[in-house]
This record gives C-alpha cells, sequence and structure tokens, in this order.
C-alpha cells in the first residue's frame, strides 16, 4: 500500500512498505499512463508491437467521460503535459530514497527511461501487462522459495548493449547495498519481508535468466506484484563503477557494491546535472531525459528510437510544463495551451467549458482506498471500548451515504468503496461484498442496531447505554451504563471534500444521538497527531482521523497497515483473524488468499472506508492513441509513446 497524502488528493482524486508498506507517499496528482499496446498502423502503433487492443471504458461506476477509438494521422511533434504542484521530480537513479518515493519521481519520470521488470495496468484495470514487461512469467519452485525470471531479448539499452538477466541483478545489489546503509535509502524497504531481506541469493546464469532463492515461501501472486515488480534494471555495463571514469567494477563483491552506490547516489543527487551526465543517458525505456529544469522541476524527454516494447509510429516528444497551483494549470487548460492536463474536482461544473476549448475528458478513481481511520486505543469517552464492538462500526458504516456523497460533493464523479479493495477498478482481487455495499445508508438500520445492542437512543440528543455487560443485548465490555457516544473527527482541511464528507456523516449520526465533535486542520497536522504508532503520546487527542488514504499494491494486502503493530497502523488496530488472513496472503501459495483478507476486513469494517473521487484527465482533440493509456492517465502513470499527434 502507499500512503495518499493530501497534496495527490487536491488534483482530485486520492499510498506498499516504507513504500508499500511504509509507502510511496503520492504527491499532488500523479498522473499515471498505463497501456496496452495494440497493433494496427491506423492507430499509429508500430507493426512491430502486438498487444489486446482497447476500445472507449463501458460506463460502469466510477467512469466520467469516456475515450474514443485511436483516429488521426499520426505526425511527429511535442507534447505538452501538466506536471501538477507538488509532483516534480526529485531523484533520478532507480534505487530512489523513501523520501522521494512519489508517483512525481518513480511514475512518470524514471519509468519512462527504466522499466520496472512486470508492467502493470491494463488502462484503469490493475492487472499485469505482458507485452509492456521486461521478462516472462516468473516461475516458482522449491516450495515457492525459489523463483526464476527469464528475460526477453526484444530489449536493448539506448547505446546498443542488450538487456540482460544482470541488469536486473544489478538492481538488486544496489538495493542491497542501499539498506544496508539505510533504511530510508530505498522507499520500497521493508525490514525482513520481500526484496532484498528475504533473498538468500541470486545469480544470472545466462544472458536471459535471472534466479531468487528465498530465505522462505512466499506467496506468489504477492512476491510478483509487489516484489519482482519493484526491480528495474539497471545498465550494469555503463553505472557499474565508482567514479565518472573508473573501471567497471564486479557488483556482486559487497564492498564494490557500496561504492557503486554511494557513487550512484551522489550523481542523482544532483538534480542541476540530470541532462547532461552521460550515466542517465543509456536507458532502456521510450524515452531519454534532454532538459531538466532543476528549480521548476520541468523537463524534455525525447523518443528513444532503441525502446524495444509497444509504442505508437511517431512517438512525440514529451514536454512537461510545471505549475504553481491548480488554478494555474485549470486555467491553462481553458486556454487550450497545454495538450495532455487535468481537471481539479471542484471545476467538474465547468466541463462544458473545457470541452468547448477543444477538450476531450475521462476521469476514473484510483486504484486504494480513502478512510475515515478509528482509533482503538483512544481511551477518551471509553471510545477504545465502543469502537471495538462490531455493532458499532457497523451502525456508524450505516450512517454514511457514498452515493450522496459521489452526487453532491464529487459531482458525479466518484466510485464506491466499502472497503480496502474497491468496487472499481476492480482487479482479480476484487472480493464479491466489495461491489455492493453490505451496510447500505440507513439511519434506521444505525438505530436497530443501538438499540438491539442495549442503548437508549435519543434522536438529536445524546444516546446512551441502558444495558452494560456482555451477554446478547447488552452494550459490551468495557462501556459502562451511562456512557454515550461522543467523540472527535479529525480532518485534513485541504481537499473541502474530506470536511464535506465528515459534515454530513456527522449530521446523520445526530440523527441517532450519536455526537461528533469535528476539528480541522493541516495535512502535516493531521497524521502528526493521529498517523505515526510510534509516538502514541497523542493517542487520547483523537478518536477519527480522516487524511487521504492509500493506494493500493497490485496484490492489495493491507500487511502494515491493519495487522497488529503495523508500521501505518495509526489506528493501533488488532484482530487475530485479520492477522492471520494477511498472513497467508503473502507466505501461502494460494492466488486468491488476499481476495479473503480484503473480503473479511470489508465485513469487519476496521476503519469507515470513504468513496474514492476521480482523477480527470483531459486532452486535446489532436491527441490520439491507445485508449487504454489514456484511460490509465487515471491511475498514476504516463505513457507517451502509446500516444501520438494529429494535426
Amino acid at each position: 500500500m502507499t500512503r495518499r497524502d493530501a497534496a495527490e488528493a487536491r488534483k482530485p482524486g486520492q499510498g506498499t512498505g516504507a513504500t508499500r508498506r511504509a509507502a510511496r507517499r503520492c504527491a499532488s496528482r500523479p498522473v499515471t499512463l498505463l497501456a496496452v499496446g495494440a497493433v494496427a498502423a491506423a492507430m499509429g502503433l508500430a507493426a512491430c508491437s502486438k498487444a489486446p487492443s482497447s476500445g472507449s471504458v463501458a460506463s460502469t461506476t466510477g467512469a466520467f467521460g469516456s475515450v474514443p477509438a485511436a483516429s488521426g494521422t499520426p505526425h511527429a511533434g511535442t507534447l505538452t503535459w501538466a506536471e501538477a504542484p507538488g509532483t516534480a521530480p526529485t531523484w533520478i537513479f532507480p534505487v530512489t530514497p523513501g523520501a522521494n518515493f512519489s508517483t512525481g519521481t518513480i511514475n512518470t519520470f524514471q519509468y519512462l527511461m527504466w522499466r520496472p521488470l512486470y508492467w502493470y495496468g491494463n488502462g484503469v484495470r490493475p492487472v499485469v501487462v505482458p507485452s509492456m514487461s521486461l521478462a516472462d512469467p516468473p516461475v516458482f519452485s522449491n516450495g515457492d522459495k525459489t523463483v526464476t525470471v527469464h528475460m526477453k531479448t526484444s530489449y536493448r539499452w539506448s547505446d546498443g548493449q542488450p538487456l540482460t538477466a544482470k541488469d536486473a541483478l544489478f538492481f538488486l545489489d544496489m538495493a542491497r547495498a542501499a539498506v544496508q546503509e539505510s533504511g530510508a535509502n530505498w522507499g520500497q524497504y521493508t525490514p525482513h519481508l520481500g526484496i532484498p531481506d528475504q533473498v538468500v541469493s541470486a545469480s544470472a546464469p545466462n544472458a536471459t535468466t535471472l534466479v531468487i532463492n528465498l530465505n522462505k515461501a512466499v506467496n506468489p501472486a504477492w512476491f510478483t506484484a509487489d516484489g519482482l515488480y519493484y526491480i528495474q534494471p539497471m545498465p550494469a555495463h555503463a553505472w557499474a563503477k565508482d567514479s565518472p571514469n573508473g573501471p567497471v567494477l564486479d557488483f556482486t563483491n559487497p564492498a564494490n557494491a557500496k561504492k557503486i552506490y554511494d557513487f550512484l547516489a551522489k550523481a542523482s543527487g544532483s538534480t542541476s546535472t540530470y541532462a547532461t551526465n552521460p550515466l542517465w543517458q543509456v536507458v532502456d525505456g521510450p524515452y531519454r531525459l534532454t532538459v531538466f529544469n532543476n528549480t521548476t522541476g520541468g523537463y524534455t524527454l525525447a523518443p528513444n528510437p532503441s525502446y524495444g516494447g509497444p509504442h505508437s509510429a511517431k512517438v512525440p516528444t514529451l514536454q512537461a510544463i510545471p505549475y504553481t497551483s491548480d488554478t494555474a494549470e485549470f486555467n491553462a487548460v481553458l486556454s487550450h495551451s497545454v495538450d495532455l492536463g487535468y481537471m481539479p474536482l471542484n471545476d467538474v461544473p465547468q466541463m462544458s467549458a473545457v470541452k468547448a476549448a477543444g477538450y476531450h475528458v475521462f476521469g476514473y478513481p484510483g486504484w486504494g482506498f480513502a478512510y475515515a481511520n478509528y482509533n482503538f486505543a483512544d481511551k477518551t469517552g471509553d471510545f477504545n471500548n465502543i469502537i471495538r464492538q462490531f455493532y458499532i462500526r457497523q451502525a456508524l458504516a450505516h450512517l454514511e451515504n457514498q452515493a450522496g456523497y459521489v452526487k453532491a460533493f464529487f459531482h458525479g464523479a466518484g466510485g464506491l468503496a466499502y472497503g480496502p479493495v474497491p468496487s472499481v477498478p476492480t482487479s482479480p482481487y476484487t472480493p464479491a461484498n466489495a461491489l455492493k455495499n453490505p451496510y447500505p445508508y440507513s439511519v434506521a438500520a444505525a438505530a436497530s442496531l443501538l438499540k438491539s445492542h442495549g442503548w437508549t437512543v435519543v434522536p438529536g440528543g445524546a444516546s446512551t447505554c441502558a444495558k452494560p455487560g456482555t451477554g446478547a443485548g447488552e452494550c459490551g465490555a468495557g462501556i459502562p451504563a451511562g456512557t454515550k457516544i461522543s467523540f472527535n473527527v479529525l480532518y485534513a482541511s485541504d481537499p473541502v471534500i474530506f470536511g464535506e464528507q465528515v459534515t454530513a456523516w456527522a449530521s446523520d449520526a445526530k440523527k441517532v444521538g450519536i455526537n461528533i465533535t469535528l476539528q480541522s486542520g493541516t495535512f502535516n497536522h493531521v497524521i502528526t497527531v493521529a498517523d505515526d504508532p510510534g509516538s502514541p503520546k497523542t493517542v487520547n487527542d483523537w478518536a477519527v482521523a480522516v487524511y487521504g488514504g492509500f493506494t493500493d499494491a497490485y496484490y492489495p494486502t493491507t500487511l502494515g497497515i491493519f495487522t497488529t503493530g503495523g508500521s501505518l497502523n495509526g489506528g493501533f488496530y488488532s484482530d487475530p483473524q485479520a492477522d492471520k488472513l494477511i498472513h497467508a496472503s503473502v507466505t501461502s501459495n494460494n492466488p486468491d488468499a488476499v481476495k479473503a483478507e480484503a473480503s473479511y476486513l470489508t465485513r469487519v469494517q476496521p476503519s469507515l472506508f470513504q468513496p474514492n473521487y476521480d482523477i480527470i484527465t483531459v486532452w486535446k482533440d489532436n491527441v490520439s492513441g491507445q485508449p487504454a493509456a489514456i484511460q490509465a492517465t487515471t491511475q498514476y502513470f504516463l505513457n507517451p509513446e502509446l500516444m501520438y499527434l494529429t494535426k
């Protein structure tokens, strides 16, 4: 999982280890174009590129607008792309520190130059795309403790050298060298879990084969999507050195690996030399960097003619134009001065003006979840004992009008989400109870639950526990007679939809005698007070916190978020059954284990899951290409190599 921060949420919409768990923090409105490459000369795609074709997205819950089929005659040119506030790249070396681990640095910058081993995202669907991957599907053996990866032979480095298994091995050794100095040196690192700590040994017995031996069995689906996915092969023949003009070193020697890592990390810290340092010109992706403004974060990428993956017949140059505010970006759209941009959620009512300016519009929820996080350790007013009661969490879920929020606050641009895996986008791991609300909006149902568990319900007043105890029809353990359900909600003031949703929720809660006090603050204030399980000094200062949520990993386990003692478990949730299911998601050989995990968490409601707002992309009428590529801009990726310009 990757925690979503408030800056990202502003753009609308909505981040799995200090990254996928400590999380890749998504800044401002990271755009991502994941795509499939369908071959059709009429669509402008190179005849050598083969992948399933894709039409426009069908009208489903969450979709806003549509994507037309590719059309027009491809022409060479420059595609300008709106770089949202706060998303400027800050690191170029693929072993990226946690402090720099954002979608603006990884997805829309590094991935255009250095591709991950496996590519995930088919339009809005969070699934693997074989045609975009550097390797064939991995083979697990030895009781799921050995994984063998066979590299494709169609990819080469821009200097003509072949991309080999040695380049993937080089990444592994650099990641190990990085975290041995500090765990903060690689944003995806989780101690003792996954890459590199579970790797006992790794080798490249030949140019196309990578073999990884692990210290214990893993769930193949988890290790592929949440481990192998993060390997970005790097050009060992050009980078395995400890000085600009030094010789190539044996990076499998730990002492050499440290020297190489230190050299590359230092070079990556020099943002002013990104476009001129020869190191960064050796790429395997569809683009190479030609201009980088280290003051504004703007940059230009030229097509890499040696790229071996799917691409259009006329790959455009990409120019990232930074904007200092959403208002400035939206004004650029209205003035028709940017080719590919976004529409802030609060500007959705102006969609007709956007279309009149010559743009198409498409929005879709990001892959992940937003939530109001319960604090199971807050003793104020016995809230810890109250929120531990399942019926209380059921009642609070019944008081949330998700469909109403999407209509009133998101202007119809949003999708429903009832658990850690949302209803849309759907994936192979979406459980059945994520598709239909298990606790539909009903004030009457909430009141009935309270009454049947020993509460005297006073609509508009203060309901109290009349029957303390742990038996049937009683309030539950630790709730004294006369206790009131009264608690505070600390929420980030930006974006405004956070406040709008909790205000509506509190209003409906009042109808059953639940009294909620709302307190707003900056995003940084909220996470400082309410999202730090390592600093419990503020544990009794908040009952519920709203600051965004998480971007799901492609294998969407909530390891670290809803596990007991997890590094992202800011609400101190603890449930032995949840722990058991989450553990199975990571270690069992059952590919559906994570579906069982998500189904259970959707049922027991460890937090109040909220609807996901759409990320809305706009593009000029003369921009075309793979419909899946346009669709996937809503999923935090950018693949302009699958687009083209028409006259």
